[in-house]
């Protein structure tokens, strides 16, 4: 049978743009449709525009510290709006270089959503057009979750409206205590919010290692984030311009904005993977195996379509992956194990590797070496933030199983201890790197004593 396309690609997000991109220059006929904008969540709402918001956000308070410098910075403004046209003019940027990107590899672009007819035919909704494939790729990445079980939802906000605020509200209610609640709420504050965040658990960043989620949790509430916890939202209401959130434990918050960032589901509703015969799990994400394939063994799914592991240089990884296997003859497993991870709080997480708990589990005994200080920039500021780091080793052998650092340039520290993680470094690796001073990272190699809990130490 002759198709009209060697690989049809579904979303024109950051795998999607890599499978395609390589897929076209190995000499495959590829056509790519996004219905909404190039470069998918990461570039237009998502990782890209949030970075930039984060940035903006701390200006206010290193125009502050800046005064224990010797700095005098007087009558310094926010102006929202020359942030926000800035800020969409490089996003505009960025989504027509993947356009270009795309087509300079030999791809098209086709600017439709589209859905399943059956296993080899896509329906190309807006003009009803079909076309054929012989491989099909789903990259259509997630969706932020909108409760419907919550009365007044329609009045509430997601991620997404985040990045096209007409101005900063005055108080803002945020619903969730995962990366992204975390992110914005610093986000709001450092921008001049009142911001009260309302989190179903007990301590905020579900997943991530008990000591990073305390720590976090303590600076959101040194900074002047107001925190409920053991609390959901029942009903959202219009009251005297305002929006009224009724909370499950009795409690009842008022603000002018209210955003919920429950999490994100995949983005697969409306498909029609039913007519292709590709299953999907009781999340509604692709089931694929190593190489990406799903039940239907010409059809692959990459990202966080997958639910594997919900990261932009993931998604790439599995994209690549994908395409070397099935047109570079160069059979390609991701492995998904030691991948780095930030989030952009204030002070910024940066991870790598197992929680403690996690480690605990799964080899028993294990040594932690952990410290907690003030950073040197800080001394002369005033600023009462803490830098925490982690190190969790494997005793048996004393491999660094994973590291833990929360606080300034966190993110960008772990990006190169990821290397050492993923390599296998031991605890003697670590301690026999000579210390680069003054900086933050010289702790992770200067750290000697095993951490031992209060109640286990010999009184």
């Amino acid at each position: 049978m002759a198709y009209d396309y060697d690989l049809f690609v579904i979303g024109a997000g950051s795998g999607g743009v890599r499978a395609s991109r390589l897929a076209a220059m190995s000499g495959a006929k590829v056509a790519v449709a996004e219905e909404y904008r190039t470069g998918g969540t990461c570039v237009v709402r998502g990782c890209i525009p949030k970075k930039y918001m984060v940035y903006a956000s701390e200006f206010g308070s290193a125009i502050t510290h800046a005064k224990g410098y010797g700095w005098n910075v007087e009558n310094a403004t926010y102006d929202h709006n020359l942030f926000m046209d800035r800020m969409h003019r490089e996003i505009d940027r960025l989504s027509g270089i993947y356009a270009r990107n795309l087509r300079n590899s030999g791809a098209e672009i086709i600017e439709e959503r589209v859905e399943f007819v059956d296993a080899h035919t896509l329906k190309l909704v807006m003009s009803g057009r079909t076309v054929t494939a012989k491989k099909i790729l789903i990259a259509t990445g997630g969706s932020p979750i909108m409760p419907r079980d919550v009365e007044g939802i329609d009045l509430a906000i997601s991620s997404n409206e985040m990045f096209h605020l007409d101005e900063i509200p005055e108080h803002i209610v945020i619903i969730g205590g995962g990366y992204i609640a975390v992110e914005f709420a610093g986000i709001m504050r450092g921008l001049g919010a009142r911001v009260c965040l309302v989190y179903r658990g007990e301590t905020v960043l579900r997943g991530f290692d008990d000591d990073v989620r305390t720590h976090v949790h303590d600076e959101l509430k040194r900074k002047g984030v107001r925190v409920i916890t053991h609390a959901s939202p029942k009903a959202i209401a219009k009251d005297d311009g305002k929006l009224k959130v009724t909370l499950s434990n009795g409690e009842s918050v008022t603000a002018d904005k209210v955003l919920f960032a429950v999490g994100r589901e995949p983005h697969t509703r409306g498909l029609g993977l039913e007519k292709a015969g590709v299953k999907v799990n009781d999340k509604g994400a692709v089931e694929v195996d190593g190489y990406s394939r799903s039940s239907t063994a010409h059809i692959f799914a990459v990202g966080d379509v997958t639910d594997r592991l919900n990261l932009t240089p993931v998604a790439i990884r599995e994209a690549q992956a994908f395409a070397q296997t099935e047109y570079m003859n160069l059979p390609t497993q991701f492995d998904h194990a030691d991948v780095p991870i930030a989030v952009f709080a204030q002070p910024p997480v940066g991870v790598v590797g197992m929680t403690e708990a996690e480690a605990r589990r799964q080899f028993g005994q294990v040594d932690i070496y952990k410290t907690r200080f003030r950073p040197m920039k800080d001394m002369l500021t005033g600023d009462e933030e803490r830098v925490l780091m982690k190190i969790v080793v494997r005793a048996e052998d004393e491999r660094v199983v994973g590291v833990h650092i929360v606080g300034p340039d966190a993110p960008e520290i772990i990006q190169a201890v990821a290397i050492a993680v993923k390599m296998g470094a031991t605890k003697a690796d670590f301690d026999r790197t000579c210390a680069l001073h003054p900086s933050i990272a010289e702790e992770l190699v200067t750290l000697r004593e095993k951490f031992v809990p209060p109640e286990l130490k010999p009184v």
